[in-house]
């Protein structure tokens, strides 16, 4: 018997549910993806998941701004701040996410060991920035982050670069690795100097790097320029003089300043030895003093046109009063004061000319002591310059209540004072512009008005100018100061230095020259300071005086100062020389 077929029939309540359910469902997922995507008010909403993808991608970014530019007077760059990247870590990161071959690659990236890179690591563990390496040029930082390892980023940093070197080294002074100033000017003008960082929001890959700028928060402000009152020409032509004679007496250590006499502005201030102030690796800290400015010395018989100038002011001298050396030397109480001859009957050009401590001695013992020393303080000494630059020195000008004869003696040629090298120059600068005293600038004055202030007499300050020609002349102590083409007047000085424990070491010497030129319109003063030259030659006419001669010709010609003593026989004899030198015809 056939068994029967039952037919199943779906109510139709139960297929249109059924197709409800289906259709509602697309619907729901639509309603889901607007709650998360469109309303904000949602829980875990569009605000929520816009947060949260922007925590991963969107960062505040420091906008650097660079230090302001340093220059000479010409606009010749001394220190310019240069783009780098520093790279830098997050360690929980990098343990978190990098591999083994991460490590490696960045190691090998880093140019470090493997075991050096995971004890660095290891050392910050707990800690969410590190630095990798600081301040690497661009090209060199993309090569690592272009290994794209998590936690690994890079920075924009500026590093500051020095043209000139060694050249103006402790003038221009030098930045830490994080562009504060340190030395020198950069110290001096470092707020001047210093930019104002900005900020943006930007848009960052895996590997940290700007993918998009999103918008500036705030702009960044460069730091101010600074132009200093050196002229890098006549900078070149001062270090180049003054590294070559410190070599050649194998001395310590030497100074030059070049002064521009109008304006006191300063166009060269080199010492030795010095460093490069971009590779500081092997640097020691003597080498950053900048001695002219900081360092004191005695300054010997430099001092004796002051003296003549003490003896003029108090009406008892003229400059044809005659004081009688004989026999060559003079007993003082304890002490003798030696001339190295017998020199007689001299006038004060002649005392000035040879440099004669029974000459100077006998002056300075007719004269009033606090006299003297009110003049030496009226031409700046024991007083401080004024620039700002650190450490700058004062120096020393005793005041004694009483003045016993041999202490009044030895002030009066440079002994029992101290001054610095850039301090002589500015008293020498007062002889050179006619008694009236300017302020010394290590900034250009680009806009000179006079306020200078008179402080000694023109006429007698014109007449020890001349006496000073003579000291610098064929006859004179100075001779080998003397330039071609240009008139001349100076002194030399060579002082003992102090032993530490008491008294002046007799194999132990420091030799100066402080002089000016041309002498009818003086246009610069150039002040030469060597420490310590070697036993054989160590007067300060032998040592200081060629420096001088080189380094004011030079500065002279490169400021185009028309020649004033155009001794046409004298001059080719020194062209004549310079080519057999040379090896010509």
């Amino acid at each position: 018997m056939a068994k029967k077929t039952v037919k199943h029939v779906i109510p139709r309540w139960r297929y249109y549910l059924v197709m409800l359910f289906l259709g509602l469902l697309p619907v729901t997922v639509a309603v889901k993806i607007a709650q998360l995507q469109i309303m904000p008010s949602e829980e875990q909403g569009r605000d929520f998941l816009q947060h949260q993808g922007d925590a991963r991608s969107i960062r505040k970014e420091i906008i650097p701004a660079h230090r302001g530019l340093i220059t000479d007077r010409n606009g010749e760059p001394l220190a310019i701040s240069t783009p780098v990247t520093t790279l830098i870590a997050n360690p929980q990161e990098i343990q978190k996410s990098a591999s083994a071959a991460d490590i490696e690659r960045l190691a090998n990236g880093l140019d470090i060991s493997v075991s050096q890179l995971k004890s660095r690591l290891n050392r910050y563990r707990n800690k969410s920035f590190m630095y990798l390496e600081r301040q690497l040029p661009t090209p060199e930082a993309d090569r690592v982050l272009d290994l794209r390892v998590p936690g690994v980023s890079g920075r924009q940093e500026y590093k500051r670069f020095y043209p000139a070197g060694e050249v103006t080294a402790q003038l221009v002074g030098f930045t830490d690795i994080n562009d504060d100033g340190q030395e020198g000017m950069e110290l001096a003008y470092n707020a001047f100097l210093t930019g104002e960082s900005g900020s943006k929001k930007v848009v960052k890959d895996l590997a940290g790097r700007v993918i998009k700028d999103i918008a500036l928060i705030k702009p960044a402000s460069p730091g101010n320029s600074l132009k200093l009152s050196i002229d890098l020409r006549v900078q070149y032509a001062a270090y180049r003089a003054l590294k070559a004679s410190v070599q050649k007496h194998q001395a310590k250590s030497g100074s030059v300043i070049v002064l521009d006499v109008e304006t006191g502005e300063v166009l060269a201030m080199a010492n030795q030895p010095s460093f490069n102030p971009n590779d500081r690796s092997r640097l020691k800290p003597e080498w950053i003093r900048n001695r002219a400015v900081t360092d004191v010395i005695e300054p010997g018989s430099t001092v004796k046109p002051f003296t003549i100038l003490a003896a003029l002011e108090s009406g008892k001298f003229e400059p044809e009063s005659e004081i009688d050396t004989s026999p060559g030397y003079l007993r003082v109480d304890y002490k003798t004061f030696n001339d190295p001859k017998d020199y007689g009957v001299m006038d004060l050009t002649g005392i000035l000319k040879k440099s004669s401590q029974v000459g100077t001695t006998k002056l300075a013992l007719a004269l009033d002591a606090d006299s003297t020393r009110e003049l030496f303080e009226r031409v700046g000494f024991g007083e401080g310059i004024g620039s700002g630059f650190p450490s700058e020195t004062a120096g020393n000008l005793p005041a004694h209540r009483r003045w016993d004869k041999v202490t009044q003696a030895t002030f009066a040629f440079g002994y029992g004072l101290s001054v610095s090298p850039l301090q002589l120059a500015r008293a020498y600068a007062i002889l050179a512009n006619d008694g009236l005293r300017n302020e010394v600038s290590m900034t250009a004055i680009d806009n000179y008005t006079s306020d200078s202030v008179r402080v000694i007499d023109e006429n007698l300050v014109a007449t020890v100018r001349h006496m000073l020609q003579t000291a610098a002349g064929d006859q004179g102590t100075g001779k080998r100061a003397m330039i071609d083409g240009y008139s001349v007047g100076g002194k030399t000085g060579t002082a003992r230095k102090l032993k530490n424990g008491g008294g002046y070491d007799e194999n132990r010497h420091m030799s100066f020259f402080a002089g000016l030129s041309p002498i009818n319109n003086p246009r610069l003063v150039t002040v030469v300071v060597i420490d310590e030259p070697n036993e054989d030659k160590y007067a300060g006419g032998l040592v200081a005086a060629p420096v001088f001669s080189e380094v004011t010709g030079n500065a002279l010609r490169l400021l185009q100062v028309t020649p004033d003593n155009m001794d046409v026989d004298r001059n080719l004899a020194s062209v004549k020389a310079m080519m057999a030198k040379r090896g010509n015809p």
